[in-house]
Protein backbone atom coordinates (compact mmCIF):
# COMPACT_ATOMS: atom_id res chain seq x y z
CA UNK A 1 0.00 0.00 0.00
CA UNK A 2 2.64 2.97 -1.53
CA UNK A 3 1.10 6.00 -1.63
CA UNK A 4 2.35 8.83 -4.04
CA UNK A 5 2.70 11.31 -1.26
CA UNK A 6 4.52 10.09 2.24
CA UNK A 7 3.70 12.88 4.39
CA UNK A 8 -0.39 12.26 3.05
CA UNK A 9 -0.65 9.41 5.81
CA UNK A 10 -0.10 10.29 9.13
CA UNK A 11 -1.08 8.14 12.09
CA UNK A 12 1.24 8.60 15.19
CA UNK A 13 1.31 5.57 17.18
CA UNK A 14 3.29 5.23 20.00
CA UNK A 15 5.56 1.79 21.16
CA UNK A 16 7.55 1.31 24.24
CA UNK A 17 11.44 0.61 23.48
CA UNK A 18 10.66 -3.05 23.51
CA UNK A 19 8.09 -3.58 21.12
CA UNK A 20 10.24 -1.06 18.53
CA UNK A 21 13.50 -3.69 19.14
CA UNK A 22 11.37 -6.77 19.18
CA UNK A 23 9.30 -5.52 15.52
CA UNK A 24 12.04 -2.68 14.11
CA UNK A 25 11.79 -4.23 11.05
CA UNK A 26 7.79 -4.29 10.60
CA UNK A 27 7.94 -0.69 12.42
CA UNK A 28 10.47 0.31 9.59
CA UNK A 29 8.23 -0.85 6.75
CA UNK A 30 5.33 1.17 8.81
CA UNK A 31 6.96 4.12 8.39
CA UNK A 32 8.06 4.10 4.62
CA UNK A 33 4.56 3.83 4.04
CA UNK A 34 3.80 6.92 5.76
CA UNK A 35 3.02 6.25 9.54
CA UNK A 36 4.95 8.56 11.87
CA UNK A 37 5.73 6.04 14.94
CA UNK A 38 6.87 7.65 18.52
CA UNK A 39 9.00 5.13 20.68
CA UNK A 40 8.85 5.50 24.32
CA UNK A 41 10.85 4.47 27.60
CA UNK A 42 9.16 4.39 30.19
CA UNK A 43 6.64 6.04 29.40
CA UNK A 44 8.22 9.51 27.68
CA UNK A 45 8.51 9.60 24.46
CA UNK A 46 12.24 9.37 23.39
CA UNK A 47 12.42 9.27 19.29
CA UNK A 48 10.23 9.06 16.32
CA UNK A 49 10.40 7.03 13.03
CA UNK A 50 9.10 9.04 10.38
CA UNK A 51 9.24 8.37 6.53
CA UNK A 52 11.99 9.69 4.84
CA UNK A 53 12.43 12.06 2.11
CA UNK A 54 13.88 11.71 -1.01
CA UNK A 55 17.56 13.15 -0.60
CA UNK A 56 18.72 12.28 -3.52
CA UNK A 57 19.89 15.12 -6.13
CA UNK A 58 18.42 13.66 -9.28
CA UNK A 59 21.27 12.66 -11.43
CA UNK A 60 21.07 12.81 -15.81
CA UNK A 61 23.48 10.74 -17.65
CA UNK A 62 26.15 12.76 -19.50
CA UNK A 63 25.93 15.73 -17.51
CA UNK A 64 29.86 15.83 -17.48
CA UNK A 65 30.75 14.78 -20.99
CA UNK A 66 33.43 16.87 -21.92
CA UNK A 67 34.66 17.59 -18.39
CA UNK A 68 37.67 15.00 -18.16
CA UNK A 69 39.28 12.92 -20.85
CA UNK A 70 41.44 9.90 -20.46
CA UNK A 71 44.96 9.96 -22.06
CA UNK A 72 45.71 6.88 -24.42
CA UNK A 73 48.91 6.41 -22.20
CA UNK A 74 46.26 5.87 -18.61
CA UNK A 75 47.27 2.14 -18.83
CA UNK A 76 51.10 2.57 -19.84
CA UNK A 77 53.54 0.30 -17.22
CA UNK A 78 54.50 2.62 -14.54
CA UNK A 79 58.33 4.25 -14.24
CA UNK A 80 60.18 1.90 -12.58
CA UNK A 81 61.07 4.57 -9.23
CA UNK A 82 57.62 4.39 -9.33
CA UNK A 83 57.28 0.52 -8.78
CA UNK A 84 60.36 0.08 -6.51
CA UNK A 85 57.58 2.41 -4.00
CA UNK A 86 55.30 -0.02 -3.99
CA UNK A 87 57.15 -2.83 -3.91
CA UNK A 88 59.63 -2.19 -0.91
CA UNK A 89 57.91 1.20 0.53
CA UNK A 90 61.11 1.66 2.79
CA UNK A 91 62.96 3.40 0.30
Amino acid sequence: MKNSDPRALVVRETVSLYEAKTHLSALVERASEGEEIVISKSGKPKARLVPMDDVRASREPGQGAGRWTVRTDFDAPLPAEVLRAFEDPAE
